[in-house]
C-alpha cells in the first residue's frame, strides 16, 4: 500500500501486540508475521537479550515468539523482558541494566517496535506518516503518570520511523471495530480485558446522510486483568507446595517463611532474577531450617532449573479450560515436581473475587461518567482474552439483558478499530497527542 493512502493501528498490549492496516475503504486487515508453525498476528510483547560468554560485546536480540524460544533454550544466559508495558507510566522505573547497557522504557519499546517491523517484512517496509496507537483508559500502577507514559511512547514510535503519533483509548478502538456490525443507532458499552488492564468506554453511534457518526459519552478503567488472574492461580495452587505459609526455626523461635519469595511468581520471567539475587542464598539456607524442607527443596528446584515458563503454560491451560468447563485439571510437572489438582470453576472465581470487584466498580464508573443507567445501554461488546472468563462475563449479564451482549475478535478488534478510526473526518474527537 502507498504510505499516504492507508492507516496503521497499533495495539501495544501487555501480553500481545497486534497491528492492522486499513485503506481509504473496505475492511482493515491484520499484519501477519511468518513463523515456524505458520503465520501469526498476535505478536507476544516480549524481548530477549543474549551475549555469548566468549564474545560479551556481541549481543543477539529477539522479540515475540522468537524471544521466548531463545529464553527457553538458554535461560541462564538470556535476559528475558515481558509485560514491560506495565512500567510505562511508573516514574519509579527509570532504567534497567541489560548485559552491561542501560535501557530506559522508551529504549525497550523502540527495540521491540523495530524488531516487530523487521519480522513483518514487506508489509511494514513503508510506514504511513500517521499512526494511531491504543492506550489504556487507566495505566497500571498505584499512581500512574499518563503524560510520562505517552512521552515515552512518542519517543519509541518516532524511532520506529513514524512521523505523527496519535493515541486513542483501547476500548474506543474496539468500539469502531464493533460499529461495522450495527444496523441502527445504538449506545454501545465496550469492555476490553487485556493482560494488565480492564478498560471501558461508552459511545453513541448514529447514522446521518449515510455515514456513521460516533459520540463519546463516558469511560473508566482499572489496572487489573488476566495477569492478576494468573497470579491468583499460582498463589493458591503452586506456592503452598513450594513452602508458602510454612514456618522455619531460627535461634529457638518459629518464624513464618517470608512471603516476598513468592511475590516474584506474579511474573514468571522474574524468577530468573530471583535466582541470581541475595534472596536465593536465604532460600537455600531455609532448606535446613524449614519445618517442611521438601517444599523448600521444590522451590529451589523451580528457581535453579528455571521452570517459570512451564509454570506459566500450565496456568494458562487451566484458565482456558475453566472458561469452557465447570472444573478442570491443573497439571504442573517438571523435573521431580508434580502438582496435579482438580480445580472447580467456583474455586477459581473465589480466588479472583478481589479483581472481579474492582472490574465491577469500573463498569459502574463508566456508566456514571456517561450519566446513564444500565437501561440506557443498547449493546455491549466484550473483547480481549480475559473476556472469555465466565465470571467476567457474569458481571455484564447481571446488569444487562443477555441478548445485548456480544463477544468476539478477542485479539484483533482494537488494532483493526484503530486503523478504521483514521477515516474519521474529525480525529481530534477521538485521539490525543502526547502533550
Amino acid at each position: 500500500m502507498n504510505g499516504r493512502s492507508y492507516s496503521l493501528g497499533i495495539d501495544f498490549g501487555t501480553t500481545n501486540t497486534v497491528l492492522s492496516l486499513a485503506g481509504e475503504s473496505g475492511p482493515a486487515h491484520l499484519v501477519k508475521f511468518p513463523a515456524q508453525d505458520g503465520e501469526l498476528f498476535a505478536f507476544r510483547s516480549c524481548l530477549s537479550f543474549y551475549a555469548p560468554p566468549d564474545l560479551p560485546q556481541e549481543r543477539s536480540i529477539a522479540a515475540g515468539p522468537w524471544a521466548i524460544e531463545a529464553y527457553v533454550e538458554d535461560p541462564a544466559e538470556t535476559r528475558f523482558i515481558q509485560s514491560f508495558k506495565s512500567f510505562s507510566a511508573q516514574e519509579s522505573f527509570s532504567e534497567t541494566q541489560i548485559l552491561g547497557r542501560r535501557y530506559r522504557f522508551e529504549d525497550l519499546l523502540s527495540t521491540f517496535l523495530l524488531k516487530v517491523r523487521d519480522y513483518a517484512g514487506a508489509e511494514l517496509a513503508t510506514l504511513p506518516e500517521r499512526v494511531i496507537v491504543g492506550r489504556p483508559v487507566k495505566f497500571v500502577g498505584a499512581a500512574p503518570n499518563e503524560a510520562l507514559a505517552l512521552r515515552r511512547y512518542e519517543t519509541a514510535f518516532h524511532r520506529m520511523g513514524v512521523k505523527e503519533v496519535l493515541y486513542a483509548y483501547e476500548p474506543v478502538g474496539a468500539a469502531f471495530f464493533f460499529a461495522r456490525e450495527l444496523t441502527q443507532d445504538a449506545t454501545v458499552l465496550v469492555g476490553d480485558f487485556g493482560g494488565g488492564t480492564s478498560d471501558f468506554s461508552i459511545i453513541r453511534f448514529e447514522r446521518h446522510a449515510g455515514e456513521v457518526r460516533a459520540i463519546p459519552l463516558g469511560r473508566a478503567g482499572v489496572g487489573v486483568a488476566g495477569d492478576a488472574f494468573d497470579y491468583r492461580i499460582i498463589d493458591n495452587l503452586v506456592s503452598p507446595e513450594l513452602g508458602k505459609g510454612g514456618d522455619y526455626g531460627s535461634f529457638g523461635k518459629t518464624l513464618p517463611i517470608p512471603y516476598k519469595y513468592y511475590a516474584a511468581f506474579a511474573r514468571w520471567d522474574q524468577l530468573a532474577l530471583l535466582r541470581a539475587s541475595r534472596d536465593m542464598r536465604e532460600i537455600r539456607a531455609l532448606e535446613r531450617e524449614a519445618k517442611d524442607p521438601d517444599k523448600i527443596r521444590r522451590l529451589i528446584e523451580v528457581l535453579d532449573e528455571n521452570y517459570g515458563y512451564r509454570l506459566y503454560r500450565a496456568v494458562s491451560k487451566l484458565k482456558e479450560a475453566l472458561s469452557r468447563e465447570e472444573a478442570a485439571e491443573f497439571r504442573f510437572e517438571a523435573g521431580s515436581i508434580s502438582i496435579v489438582r482438580d480445580v472447580p470453576r467456583a474455586t477459581f472465581e473465589g480466588w479472583i473475587a478481589p479483581e472481579l470487584a474492582q472490574i465491577e466498580t469500573a463498569v459502574d464508573a463508566a456508566l456514571a461518567d456517561a450519566n446513564l443507567p444500565a437501561e440506557g445501554i443498547d449493546r455491549i461488546f466484550l473483547t480481549g482474552g480475559s473476556s472469555l472468563v465466565p465470571a467476567v462475563r457474569a458481571i455484564f449479564h447481571r446488569r444487562f439483558a443477555s441478548d445485548r451482549i456480544e463477544t468476539g475478535a478477542e485479539l484483533e478488534s482494537i488494532a483493526a478499530g484503530l486503523a478504521l478510526m483514521a477515516r474519521e473526518r474529525d480525529l481530534s474527537r477521538w485521539t490525543m497527542r502526547s502533550s
